[in-house]
């Protein structure tokens, strides 16, 4: 009989609560035990997410069970700190956290959190009780930049990442509604964006010598979700030794993909994928690294980090086809 892992949502109302459900409705190993929403409690999942009509007559609750596996936290950032501290939960339930309040190695009282990027450290994702999961931009640009690090190869990197409007949560917004992003391009938070913290943080765990910096321009696009990243940084290696490096770095895998032909977008929307393209110009080696912000960058990779946990297939509900048009 295959294994049931009894899971709780934390935050059940947003994109990222959304896609989570979607995923482990289908999980072949997780029942939904609860989906925690105060605001939207008694209320079916598919009054929120109308994806899920005809899915599941789950409800909303405003209730806390222990009787779980596994608790997911889908809140705001600073929102789930509070709510651990707040809450009584049983030391036996692991925790994945998707805000940012524990990437960067905080941590409660008998609460240790592990970053969870399983190309990076899926060993220690493994024996986990709790896991951070990375932020969306954070995960595609590390994706981009892990095997240099590892190699002791990463000199000061420029990179631009664009992002679909998902990225910025599910609360109305000026920059999020359609009459202004429609049509529409523009850059924040330019050299300054929160994730710049766990990027910088990890690939010094990789590269101790690693002193440059990684000088980030995030850009808003003008469709709902996946994100672009292309950095380039000076390398001695042609491409070819570049490619063989990142072939042999994700070999074992599965979701991270090295490209040799032309990558879009819509090869990852709707996955748990990162798709990574090398190219050679002159002394410079740039790496595009593509991925859905809701799903690899989020739920997804939640979810894979789940099965790691419970030494599950790590691609366990997650074979999910893209777009693609």
């Amino acid at each position: 009989m295959a294994q049931s892992i009894k899971a709780g949502i934390i935050g059940g109302a947003g994109y990222t609560g959304g896609e989570l459900i979607r995923i482990l409705l289908n999980h072949p190993n997780v029942e939904i035990a609860f989906v925690h929403s105060r605001s939207n409690a008694g209320n079916p999942l598919y009054a929120v997410h109308a994806d899920l009509l005809g899915e599941t007559e789950l409800t909303f609750t405003g209730e806390l069970s222990n009787d779980i596996d596994v608790l997911i936290l889908c809140l705001g950032h600073g929102e789930a700190k509070k709510f651990l501290e707040a809450n009584t939960i049983a030391p036996a339930v692991k925790i994945i956290d998707l805000s940012q309040d524990f990437r960067l190695g905080e941590s409660l009282p008998g609460r240790e959190f592990v970053y969870g990027l399983p190309e990076m450290q899926r060993d220690k994702i493994r024996t986990a009780q709790h896991i951070a999961n990375p932020g969306c931009f954070a995960t595609g640009i590390q994706l981009g930049l892990l095997p240099l690090a590892q190699a002791g190869l990463l000199q000061e990197v420029h990179t631009t990442g664009i992002t679909g409007s998902t990225g910025a949560g599910q609360s109305l917004q000026s920059t999020t509604h359609f009459t202004w992003r429609a049509n529409n391009i523009s850059t924040y938070k330019v050299l300054t964006h929160q994730h710049l913290k766990e990027i910088r943080r990890n690939l010094q765990l990789l590269q101790p010598s690693f002193t440059g910096n990684v000088n980030f321009v995030p850009v808003r696009g003008d469709y709902p979700r996946g994100i672009w990243v292309t950095s380039y940084l000076d390398s001695d290696l042609t491409l070819e030794q570049a490619v063989q490096l990142y072939k042999t770095y994700y070999a074992a895998h599965p979701f991270t993909q090295v490209s040799q032909e032309q990558i879009d977008l819509k090869q990852v929307v709707n996955t748990n994928k990162c798709f990574v393209q090398l190219e050679k110009v002159g002394n410079k080696l740039v790496i595009h690294s593509i991925e859905d912000n809701l799903l690899k960058g989020a739920s997804g990779q939640a979810v894979q980090n789940l099965n790691i946990m419970f030494g599950l297939d790590e691609t366990a509900g997650l074979k999910l086809k893209s777009i693609v048009f």
